[in-house]
C-alpha cells in the first residue's frame, strides 16, 4: 500500500448521443460522438479509516472558488473497489456544465485508488467500476468510455468494451461557454426526454470535427434539449457564421473557427480548450 496516489482524466464534450438500456450495467450506456478535451479532473487518493470526498473547483491560478464535501458516486466507487480513502478531486472547468467531469472524476479516482491500494486492475477494469458508479447515479452514460483515449470519439456501442472509433487530429481549438448547471440526473432520468433524444440521434460517425459540429447541431435542434440561453448563443453564432452546437448534457455551447472566441466572449466568459491527445494517466504525487 502506498501513502498516496494522483491520477488525471480528461473531460469530454458530447456532441450527440443515444441512450442504451441493457440488461446489466455493463451493457447500459450510450452510443454517440464527441470530443475528448485536455482539461479534466485531477484526483488525490490516500488510505483512510473511512471514505471522505472533497471536490474542489479552482480558477486558472489555482485558488479554490467552489468546494463540495461529498460525492455519492465517488463514495459508491470506493465501496465497490473495497477500500476506504480520502479522495480529493480538483478541476478548473464548471461542474454539471457538459464537460464530462463526473466521468473524469470517477475514472481518475478508480485509477488512483487502484495504484495506492495495489489492486492490480487495468485501465479498462478501473473504467468498468467508474462506469457502474456513473450509470447507477445517472450522472452520465458514455463519457467514461469516451475518456479512455484522446481525440474525436465515436462510440458504436454502449459500455466500456464497445467499439470506439477515434480520430487523432490535429484539431483546432474548441471554444465553449456555459450558462449554469444542467444536472444530468434530471434529464437522464426522464423517459420522455430520452425517447425524444433517441429519435433525434444521427446513426453515423463524423469524419471531421466540422462534421461533428454539423451532426451535433442537427441533433440538438431535434432533441428538444436547447435552453433559451443556448438558443440565443446559437443564433449569434449562426449570424456570424461560426459552427456551434450545444454541449450534451450542459447548459452551454461549443464552437470552432477563427471568429468563435470573439463571438462567444460577447456572451459569457469563454473556455478555450484543446482536444486531448491521450486518455487518463497516473501523475507524480508531488504534482498535486
Amino acid at each position: 500500500m502506498e501513502a498516496a496516489s494522483v491520477a488525471f482524466c480528461p473531460g469530454h464534450i458530447s456532441g450527440y448521443f443515444r441512450p442504451v438500456r441493457g440488461d446489466s450495467v455493463e451493457k447500459t450506456g450510450s452510443t454517440g460522438a464527441g470530443i475528448v478535451i485536455s482539461e479534466g479532473v485531477t484526483v488525490l487518493v490516500k488510505p483512510a479509516s473511512w471514505t471522505c470526498v472533497e471536490i474542489s473547483r479552482t480558477d486558472w491560478q489555482g485558488s479554490v472558488i467552489e468546494r463540495v464535501l461529498s460525492s455519492p458516486p465517488v463514495e459508491y466507487l470506493m465501496g465497490a473497489l473495497g477500500v476506504t480513502a480520502i479522495v480529493c478531486t480538483r478541476c478548473r472547468l464548471p461542474i454539471s456544465a457538459g464537460f464530462g467531469l463526473s466521468a473524469a472524476a470517477l475514472t481518475a479516482s478508480a485509477m488512483a485508488a487502484n495504484q495506492v491500494f495495489s489492486l492490480g486492475l487495468s485501465l479498462t477494469e478501473c473504467s468498468h467500476f467508474a462506469h457502474e458508479a456513473e450509470i447507477l447515479h445517472k450522472t452520465g452514460l458514455g463519457d467514461i468510455a469516451a475518456c479512455q483515449g484522446g481525440g474525436l470519439d465515436c462510440r458504436n456501442g454502449p459500455g466500456i468494451d464497445a467499439d470506439i472509433v477515434r480520430l487523432p487530429g490535429p484539431f483546432p481549438p474548441v471554444h465553449a461557454v456555459t450558462f449554469g448547471p444542467l444536472p444530468s440526473p434530471g434529464v437522464l432520468g426522464s423517459a420522455a426526454v430520452m425517447e425524444q433524444v433517441t429519435r433525434a440521434f444521427p446513426c453515423t460517425c463524423p469524419g471531421s470535427i466540422e462534421e461533428l459540429l454539423t451532426l451535433s447541431r442537427a441533433f440538438a435542434e431535434k432533441s428538444g434539449l436547447i435552453t433559451p440561453d443556448v438558443r440565443h448563443a446559437l443564433d449569434l453564432c449562426d449570424t456570424a457564421g461560426v459552427p456551434a452546437s450545444m454541449t450534451m448534457l450542459g447548459n452551454g455551447i461549443f464552437a470552432i473557427g477563427s471568429n468563435a472566441f470573439h463571438v462567444l466572449s460577447g456572451i459569457s466568459p469563454v473556455f478555450s480548450l484543446q482536444v486531448a491527445t491521450a486518455g487518463p494517466r497516473l501523475l507524480p504525487v508531488d504534482s498535486w
